[in-house]
């Protein structure tokens, strides 16, 4: 026997209904994001070095700045460390996932539909009226139990109607946090750029120092040797011997952490480029001098600035996502909706899944509230309300820290160009005082103590000299880096 499926529909006025408070759920309970508040108005007005010119312009910036350096190898090693460094790696996963999670939500927003199937067998005690589909009983007792068969195809879908805009908060607040994601990896790109780059002057500078070093003992280590020879005929003193081995010894013992720091710098490097330590001591174990920074650094302007920078964008986009979530946690205050519908067909043989005119068809709303909770959503909005306020004041606090980086950084760079320029002043002079020394000496006139105090003035001058240079150009990199320059939107 066949069993009879009723058909169930919702009236067409409460359809109409349910239709036009779906067209109506335009509206979204919380805070709209109306854009970041100004944390620095007077920020183009106070800048100094935009206003006072110097060594600085308000020309756009380039964004691969380490190409302005002129150092082809340095080129080479921040392209490679911007494609294989492991912590862009970790960023680009963390984009990815958030991404992911922004789909989600705009999935969540659509109606979910599944399907169904079932074939079953079942023995039930016996029931007046009911027999099995075969019509004789599967047990010893006809009387005391009955098979029966069972199949049924069906489709059931579900849809929660935004009526207080719940799903679009929700898809805002993802939205904006990817967004907070890609800013972050661009933020990884910057430092990683700097990193490199300040790596590579840092070795370049001791590599300079330390052929300096050596330069210096094969000079003492003659003078020595010569020395002896004079001691040995009797025109100098044994004290005049040992003066120069005890500043031999010295200066040999200066190169020892000179040495050791090289070796530190050729291992942060093959590691920022993702590979093992000392995997380009033989790309960079020849000695070059440290690149020099050009005569003037562009800057743009203080608004540019914070649009560029990429920790101030992230921070932007979190103080958007928090918002968006309090519209979350003010939905939670008020009633939801959600539509069911099930469609299917059934019987006890299977042919019955071929009658498309006998069919059972389900559709009911669902409106819930749970407007007795003892202050637990309220309590959730005045919490999302407070993490917005803390993003508030992050983003603030990044703006002020981005335009501090920057006048710091140019502050730096302008008076280290004061200071290479009084170096090399000195380092000249100590040139000229240790060649008169070394003729004094050579004629007899001068003694020993004149020729290593000023060896060792020159020498002192030459390391100052390298030193500024190297601080010249690490303070052109921290510029590039408070400017937020580095990241690549591929």
């Amino acid at each position: 026997m066949t069993m009879r499926k009723d058909t169930y529909s919702l009236p067409a006025a409460r359809l109409v209904a349910l239709a036009a408070a779906a067209l109506l759920a335009g509206c979204a309970l919380g805070p709209d994001y109306a854009g970041p508040p100004d944390a620095a108005p007077n920020a183009a007005k106070s800048s100094r070095f935009v206003r006072d010119g110097g060594d600085a312009n308000a020309a756009m910036p380039s964004n691969h700045w380490w190409e302005g350096l002129g150092d082809p190898l340095l080129n080479s090693l921040v392209q490679r460390a911007l494609q294989a460094n492991p912590n862009l790696g970790v960023a680009r996963a963390r984009l990815l996932q958030s991404r992911a999670a922004l789909g989600l939500e705009q999935a969540n927003a659509a109606p979910s539909v599944g399907a169904s199937a079932l074939a079953a067998h079942a023995r039930l005690p016996s029931v007046s009226g009911l027999t099995g589909s075969s019509g004789s009983s599967s047990s010893s007792s006809s009387s005391s139990s009955t098979s029966v068969n069972l199949y049924s195809l069906g489709f059931d879908a579900s849809w929660e109607v935004d009526l207080f805009g719940a799903h679009r908060r929700a898809v805002q607040a993802a939205g904006a946090s990817a967004q907070a994601a890609e800013a972050s990896l661009a933020d990884v790109q910057v430092s990683l750029a700097a990193e490199v780059a300040n790596a590579y002057i840092n070795l370049r500078d001791r590599q300079q120092r330390l052929a300096l070093g050596e330069q210096s003992v094969r000079a003492q280590e003659n003078m020595l040797k010569l020395t002896g020879q004079r001691v040995e005929r009797g025109t100098a003193s044994s004290l005049d011997q040992i003066r120069i081995q005890n500043q031999l010894d010295g200066t040999r013992a200066d190169l020892v952490p000179l040495q050791a720091e090289r070796d530190a710098y050729l291992n942060q490097l093959a590691t920022l480029l993702g590979q093992e330590p000392g995997a380009l001591d033989g790309e960079l174990n020849a000695v070059a001098p440290v690149p020099l920074p050009p005569q003037q650094v562009a800057v743009g302007d203080p608004t540019s600035l914070l649009r560029r920078r990429p920790d101030v964008r992230a921070a932007e986009r979190t103080l958007a996502a928090d918002t968006a979530k309090i519209g979350q946690a003010e939905v939670a205050r008020y009633p939801s909706l959600k539509l069911f519908g099930v469609l299917g067909l059934g019987g006890t043989h299977p042919s019955d899944l071929t009658k498309l005119d006998d069919f059972a068809a389900i559709g009911a709303p669902m409106l819930s509230w749970n407007f007795l909770d003892f202050g637990r959503a309220k309590a959730r909005v005045t919490q999302a309300e407070r993490v917005r306020d803390e993003a508030e004041m992050k983003y603030r606090q990044a703006v002020l820290e981005a335009l501090r980086d920057a006048e710091d950084s140019l502050s730096r760079f302008r008076y280290g160009r004061v200071t290479v320029a009084t170096v090399a002043r000195t380092k000249a002079s100590a040139d000229r005082a240790l060649a008169l020394a070394q003729q004094r000496y050579a004629a007899g006139t001068g003694t020993l103590i004149e020729v290593l105090d000023t060896t060792r003035q020159q020498l002192s001058a030459q390391q100052n000299l390298l030193q500024a240079e190297a601080n010249l150009t690490r303070s052109f990199v921290g510029i590039q880096k408070a400017l937020g320059l580095g990241w690549d939107e591929s």
